[in-house]
């Protein structure tokens, strides 16, 4: 039977060594001070009523709390549902009902925006906000100390720890359902392919409700430091990886793309640093080439989806291996104990030879169990023999070499963020000047993408960008919302129905750059 929580158990690593610090609170905690803590929540959710199974929500900026509240839920054996604190009160409706959330875990700006919808979430029994209380709500700190040391909840490597929400091409997010056994992989999957060591100190920058939090949590899995960021700011990335010695670098396109135009000698402030990690979207070779020529750091160009766990079931470039990056074009090698082929997009069971184009497929003990409540996607992605179909187009090469050439679906990445067009076409086709619409992604060297809106008005109606931006802003995340408006007569359809994104694309990009 399995925990995931049990890598805070470890007697190998000194508890009184740092394993999270908060530089913006100037906060340290000790392995000893996590595991404590873990147990003190955990211990309080228990008091309230929560139970193995159950979900609970996290509604929460990246914080020691997030990190905090993973650990509690796992250790109790119930199931963590995380959220951004970006989302606005529909987007978390959906989440929390879906998903069957009892208790949520938040802030005062949280309460704030769950009040707005606390009468459409009946099944809530609890919220606990970390920064205070009010009527209604359980105080984080009142929580009293564990009295012991609180035993993981016995679990199998097949329970359900974790739901996460992924957008679909729907428009509704979709519940990856991720069990202990999954996050265990993954987290030795990742220590293994960085080599991470207890001298390892890394520099995290990915939002806690996101799974790249595995890249951290590898860290501690191997008795190292994380050093958190709540967002990335390049000369206060620079200044924590100088002063804290950083030896593992968090990044994406966008950061290894502001590194590059750093000014002089911050290479010194790297100087500490034996590789990067890059993922969420594609990294160009220019940019690729660039940083490597100026800085000689490895880049671990990764590729992994949700439903994997980052590269619990995917692949990366290692280390060591500069071969591998073909000639900085690929997404590396299958890591730990994942399978990687490529397929007829049309026919899964089809695999294609080495050098031709076609759906990427992912196997290995990371792969999520399928999607929360949703049998048939499920059954559409998750093959009975194992196999996830990513719906990513790639080749594959004779020594197993995997490059990323196109997506089946339309999904937009924008800074490692994952834009899905119809979610935010759904939303704006509600304003009043807009009769038809489609969102599509245009390259863009900093952001790898960003979304773009091509609008057909209604008869006489106006609308400038500044309105569509502002009226997107007030019903979804930010980085949700078009940065560009393209005005045009109709949209390309096949008969009249199947909208052509690639033909916008293929239009209008160049304008849009």
């Amino acid at each position: 039977m399995s925990n995931v929580t049990t890598l805070l158990d470890a007697k190998s690593v000194p508890e009184a060594k740092a394993a999270l610090v908060c530089p913006t609170r100037n906060e340290t905690y000790s392995y000893k001070r996590l595991r404590d803590e873990m147990n003190r929540v955990g211990l309080g959710l228990k008091n309230l009523g929560v139970k193995k199974g159950d979900r609970v929500c996290i509604y929460l900026d990246s914080s020691p709390e997030y990190l905090i509240s993973y650990f509690a839920i796992w250790r109790i054996g119930a199931v963590a549902v995380p959220t951004n604190i970006v989302y606005r009160g529909t987007e978390l409706l959906h989440v929390i009902n879906d998903a069957g959330a009892c208790a949520i875990i938040t802030d005062m700006q949280g309460v704030d925006v769950i009040a707005g919808i606390r009468g459409g979430i009946p099944g809530i029994s609890h919220i606990i906000c970390v920064s205070g209380s009010t009527a209604g709500s359980v105080a984080w700190d009142s929580f009293p100390p564990a009295p012991h040391q609180m035993r993981p909840e016995n679990c199998s490597p097949m329970d359900l720890c974790h739901i996460q929400y992924t957008a679909g091409t729907t428009g509704k997010p979709k519940g990856a359902m991720l069990t202990h056994g999954n996050w265990m992989t993954a987290l030795d999957t990742e220590r293994d392919a960085l080599r991470l060591r207890p001298e390892d100190v890394y520099l995290g920058i990915y939002p806690m409700g996101h799974v790249g939090l595995s890249w951290g949590l590898a860290v501690i899995r191997s008795g190292g430091t994380y050093v958190m960021m709540e967002r990335f700011e390049l000369d206060r990335y620079l200044g924590l990886a100088g002063q804290y010695k950083v030896t593992v670098l968090a990044g994406m396109p966008p950061v290894i793309h502001s590194l590059n135009h750093a000014p002089p000698g911050t290479e010194q402030q790297l100087e500490n640093a034996r590789v990067i990690i890059s993922g969420g979207g594609q990294l160009l070779p220019v940019v690729w080439e660039a940083f490597d020529s100026r800085y000689h750091i490895p880049v671990a160009n990764s590729y992994g989806l949700s439903e994997t766990i980052v590269i619990g079931a995917g692949t990366t470039t290692l280390p060591g291996y500069p071969h591998l990056t073909k000639n900085y074009q690929s997404v590396g090698v299958a890591v730990g104990y994942t399978e990687v082929k490529v397929v007829d997009a049309g026919q899964p069971g089809k695999e294609m030879p080495p050098g031709e184009a076609g759906e990427i497929a992912l196997r290995g003990p990371a792969v999520a169990q399928g999607y929360w409540n949703l049998p048939e996607a499920t059954r559409d992605v998750f093959l009975p023999d194992g196999w996830f179909l990513t719906g990513d187009i790639g080749i594959l090469d004779e020594d197993g070499i995997l490059c990323i050439t196109d997506r089946k679906k339309d999904m937009i990445i924008m800074s490692g963020w994952k834009i899905y067009p119809t979610e935010v076409e759904n939303i704006l086709i509600r304003h009043p000047a807009v009769a038809d619409i489609a969102v599509f992604g245009v390259p863009d060297e900093r952001k790898g993408e960003f979304p773009v809106a091509a609008v057909v008005l209604k008869p006489g109606a106006a609308l400038s960008e500044a309105d569509l931006i502002a009226y997107a802003k007030d019903k979804m995340a930010g980085y949700k919302v078009p940065r560009k408006l393209i005005i045009v007569d109709a949209l390309p359809r096949v008969h009249g129905w199947k909208l052509l994104r690639r033909d916008l694309r293929e239009k209008f990009g160049a304008l849009c750059q």
